[in-house]
């Protein structure tokens, strides 16, 4: 790359050569961005696969009845189609993220300062 003093009437030259380099970097982008949807695409039609009950009670190491259980009462996303429902795995996988508990990291004096924090006292009522 060329370091030279630019002038005024260089100006129009190097701006124009500095619109090209950015053009060349969106479309660089762009082809990265469309690369990384494809890849995306890929990796998320690979884990959608239908699943039968006895597929998804193995996978999820789960009792047939808990998962007949869970699906009656809506917790477990699936859909029945005539007497047989369709799970897929990536939907399950979701299910089983969202199921994690959240672990309080906090000592028992403070969660009881906490919990003192939020008791109000009545007031005095006096007559």
């Amino acid at each position: 790359m060329d370091v030279k003093e630019v002038t005024f009437n260089d100006m129009p030259q190097v701006i124009g050569k500095i619109f090209q380099k950015i053009e060349h970097v969106e479309q660089m982008l762009n082809n990265m961005k469309a690369e990384l949807d494809d890849k995306k695409d890929n990796i998320s039609s690979a884990n959608h696969i239908p699943m039968t009950l006895d597929e998804a009670c193995e996978f999820l190491r789960m009792k047939k009845s808990t998962m007949y259980y869970h699906l009656s009462k809506g917790n477990i996303p699936g859909t029945k189609k005539g007497k047989n429902y369709i799970l897929y795995k990536d939907e399950l996988l979701k299910w089983t993220e969202l199921g994690r508990l959240e672990v309080d990291l906090r000592t028992a004096e403070e969660i009881n300062e906490d919990y003192l924090k939020t008791i109000k006292r009545k007031p005095n009522r006096r007559k």
